[in-house]
């Protein structure tokens, strides 16, 4: 990568002569111009070479010297932290070749991506607080809010390996002359958790809330939950069905722009279907379970 600076701002040119560039050479970089001629760098532009900045920039007192790190666009922000910290930073601390004097800090891009980082992690755990609050407000019980909120987890759970199944599937699809798709764990695909976490909760409500109101019915444990798997199944179904045909597009379509809220869609989409799973499958077993405790305690008191 070459960096040119110009009164307005900096101009970055990517290449793939590798490491070890020729600069003697640079004005022979062809441009395109939109008409489609090809024009040599040095007809357009006056190459000034310098090997030291004329400006000395200092923080605390101290020479500071800035270097630009841009990752492909196939590296994850994240990732590309990670393997500057690691292999680059820590790789060199490790041989010695980092005066004791000089010390190193990753800013720019990284910095926001901390701050984005803890400020989802304060937001997941003020959404999870919410809803439990909600749930019990609408309950007026604390257990069965926690039945409804054990379909989060493992929607997450399910979440994640669907976005791991369509990195792998998606990485096959050049074989059959289809454009690879390929999504990182990245900030914006980690929003997808938030909007997960008020979605996969709607059916395990209308699961147990039908179980519930069997259960006072006076029907045994076990048969309320079967009387509220057979009513509420098929708008279980149904509402899953239309969430995963909307968001289907988005996930599966390769196209201009979907890179960039792909993550998100496949994180709703597969953590709903796998809650959906879990909602049909686990949930009502482990209704069935607390609310025969229930019957045994009622029984005993």
């Amino acid at each position: 990568m070459i960096s040119f600076s110009t009164t307005t701002r900096s101009i970055y040119l990517y290449g793939s002569g590798g490491r070890d560039p020729r600069l003697a050479r640079l004005d022979e970089i062809l441009l395109k111009s939109p008409q489609g001629a090809s024009l040599p760098l040095s007809s357009i532009a006056r190459i000034d070479t310098r090997v030291d900045t004329s400006i000395v920039r200092r923080v605390d007192g101290k020479r500071m010297v800035t270097l630009d790190i841009i990752p492909p666009d196939s590296v994850a922000l994240e990732a590309g932290v990670e393997r500057v910290r690691e292999e680059l930073v820590g790789e060199m601390r490790a041989a010695g070749e980092i005066p004791a004097g000089v010390s190193l800090s990753i800013s720019g891009a990284s910095d926001q991506l901390n701050a984005t980082r803890k400020a989802l992690s304060g937001n997941f755990v003020i959404a999870l607080a919410i809803i439990y609050l909600l749930l019990v407000a609408i309950f007026t019980h604390w257990r069965y809010p926690l039945l409804i909120m054990t379909a989060i987890p493992l929607g997450i759970a399910g979440g994640i390996a669907g976005l791991a199944l369509m990195n792998l599937v998606g990485g096959l699809l050049p074989a059959v002359g289809l454009k690879a798709i390929s999504q990182p764990f990245d900030m914006i695909t980690m929003l997808g958790f938030l909007i997960l976490m008020g979605t996969v909760v709607n059916n395990p409500i209308l699961l147990v809330e039908q179980a519930r109101r069997s259960f006072a019915d006076g029907r045994d444990a076990v048969g309320a939950v079967m009387d509220a798997v057979a009513v509420r199944l098929r708008p279980i179904v149904m509402t899953t069905l239309t969430t995963i045909s909307g968001l289907s597009p988005l996930v599966l379509i390769p196209g201009e722009g979907t890179e960039l809220y792909r993550g998100v869609g496949a994180i709703v989409m597969f953590g709903l279907l796998g809650a959906t799973i879990v909602t049909l499958t686990f949930l009502p077993a482990l209704t069935a379970t607390v609310l025969g405790i229930a019957q045994r305690h009622a029984r005993t008191d």
